[in-house]
């Protein structure tokens, strides 16, 4: 049982609020410096795809996802709690191994890398006190998924996963995946066309993994931060979250 203590006061609140809404804006940038890297479109990319590995690629997320899930948890078992480095370093290790042998390798590393970044996700909801054993914790990382991906256009400013609240039974835990599968599919389908990028081979898919454990990683402390920031001001989560949407509005846009 969790004992609170006393609600932190207004000028907490503001300080917090702000760093949430930075960690936000840092999280968006990334979209920038990779495109930047592949030199093209989100939407561009892919078209680059073969069209039989489109057509199946919400499958194949949607079995990554659960797949996913499961591995995660049981990965505790074996390896503790990680720095964050460390999930940025072993899913850049993979992109590069990866991109090496195309498309073919890139497909076989997809559900590993997903599932690395799913426990990143975890680690993060550990270090703002939630329990990822706690069933409603490991529902609440699949759902920083939800968020936009470092290539999608509004660059993660769709602050609507954060408001969800459920109940978490098996029915809930589908309809989950099913909303949240075929956004990562498009983020994962960009990733896979990116490590098939001409010349950069291996490097395009170290940095396209760096790009998205870094990203999700930044929503998670986003995501989590938030829920922490609810329960120690005592006020009411949805409140909260328009709150940040307005500090995320005062953001200055990044120019490049």
């Amino acid at each position: 049982m969790e004992l609170l203590g006393r609600p932190i006061d207004a000028e907490e609140i503001d300080a917090r609020l702000l760093d949430l809404a930075r960690r936000h804006a840092r999280a968006g940038n990334a979209a920038i410096d990779l495109l930047n890297l592949v030199g093209g479109q989100a939407e561009g990319l892919l078209d680059r795809l073969p069209v039989a590995v489109r057509t199946r690629l919400g499958e194949v997320t949607e079995s990554a996802l659960y797949r996913a899930m499961e591995m995660a948890h049981r990965s505790r078992e074996v390896v503790g709690d990680q720095p964050g480095w460390m999930a940025r370093a072993v899913t850049t290790a993979m992109g590069a191994a990866g991109g090496m042998g195309g498309l073919p390798t890139a497909l076989a590393e997809l559900p590993v890398t997903t599932t690395v970044l799913l426990r990143a996700i975890q680690d993060v909801a550990i270090e703002h006190g939630f329990d990822p054993a706690e069933p409603s914790v490991r529902f609440e990382a699949v759902e920083v998924f939800g968020a936009a991906g470092p290539l999608s256009g509004d660059d993660g400013a769709d602050l609507g996963f954060i408001g969800t609240r459920v109940t978490v039974t098996g029915a809930a835990l589908n309809s989950l995946i099913a909303r949240v599968a075929p956004r990562l599919a498009t983020v994962l389908g960009q990733k896979l066309a990116a490590q098939t990028v001409p010349i950069l081979g291996a490097a395009a898919g170290a940095a396209t993994n760096y790009a998205y454990t870094r990203y999700y990683q930044q929503m998670a402390h986003v995501h989590f931060g938030l829920r922490r920031l609810a329960i120690d001001a005592g006020r009411d989560h949805g409140d909260m979250v328009e709150a940040l949407r307005l500090q995320v509005s005062k953001m200055p846009t990044r120019q490049d």
